[in-house]
């Protein structure tokens, strides 16, 4: 099945990216993904613009409780913004290049940078519930499977054939949350480590659990991965944190159940803290390199 009957050709993305450029006056560097529970990230953008998914031509729904299904524009900390309030998940039944259109749309709005957020759940054992963790690497279980965002043709206008991704998550961005959270007395519950992504909607299995720990994974969840892959391969610079909201169960005796609302729950306590130093970092961002770093 071709790209063009799938979504996300470059035709569909620039009638997309058109559409949106005519409604607002907002030309965004910075994009901001917000995970389960941490919509309320976008509640800090000044003079907000709101455009519901269904309003936008070509975008999926956003079908995930906890996930409000809209996209905003606006000013954070002095640069102009554009955040998802929900994003979309191969669980929904969306092929995988529908999920990432939003990467190639920012792109081609304008976006450098891209700080997404999500909610996981902790495969390492010294990972508490409501801890930060700053993705440094991926596992991309689907992708063992061919289920790739890149499959299909290549379109050289967003990208080349074969992106690297030994350097997915832009070391120095990483290194700033460190700081920002050194300054905020943020550190004690700021982790770094590696993020697994399997398909859902179903949570894991214990032996999945185990299997994925022992393959260097610090945390498991359902998004970002795919994202973060087609926004590298559009040459925009990529962070990406995950809220711990469970425990990942490892014991076959434990009577512990990973569960959604737990999921929101702790989004809830945490979504303050998270939007500060998302913010601060938006704030200390340079926009000299914010243009065409990593862009290679």
């Amino acid at each position: 099945m071709s790209e063009s009957t799938i979504g996300g050709s470059y035709e569909e993305c620039q009638t997309t990216a058109d559409w949106l450029l005519k409604h607002t006056q907002v030309r965004p560097i910075v994009g901001i993904v917000c995970g389960s529970g941490l919509s309320a990230l976008a509640d800090m953008l000044k003079d907000p613009q709101v455009f519901k998914y269904c309003d936008i031509p070509n975008f999926p729904r956003s079908t995930v409780r906890g996930h409000a299904g809209q996209l905003v524009f606006g000013t954070l900390k002095g640069k102009p913004c554009v955040c998802m309030q929900g994003r979309f998940h191969l669980y929904e039944g969306h092929p995988i290049q529908k999920i990432t259109l939003p990467m190639r749309v920012f792109k081609l709005l304008g976006v450098k940078t891209m700080l997404m957020t999500n909610a996981a759940g902790g495969l390492n054992q010294d990972y508490k519930v409501g801890d930060f963790m700053v993705i440094k690497d991926h596992i991309n279980m689907p992708g063992f499977a061919g289920v790739n965002p890149l499959s299909g043709p290549n379109d050289d206008r967003f990208g080349v054939r074969f992106p690297c991704m030994s350097d997915a998550y832009d070391r120095e961005l990483r290194q700033l949350a460190h700081d920002v959270a050194g300054e905020l007395g943020f550190s004690d519950f700021l982790k770094e480590g590696v993020y697994c992504v399997l398909g859902g909607p179903s949570f894991e299995t214990i032996a999945e659990c185990r299997m994925l720990h022992r393959l260097g994974g610090d945390a498991v969840g359902m998004s970002t991965v795919h994202e973060v892959i087609v926004a590298r391969h559009a040459g925009m610079r990529c962070f990406a944190m995950s809220l711990i909201s469970n425990r990942a169960v490892m014991d076959y005796d434990s009577r512990e159940k990973a569960n959604h609302d737990e999921v929101l729950e702790t989004g809830k306590q945490r979504a303050k803290q998270m939007e500060v130093l998302v913010s601060t970092m938006v704030a200390r961002l340079d926009n000299d390199e914010n243009n065409d770093k990593n862009n290679s």
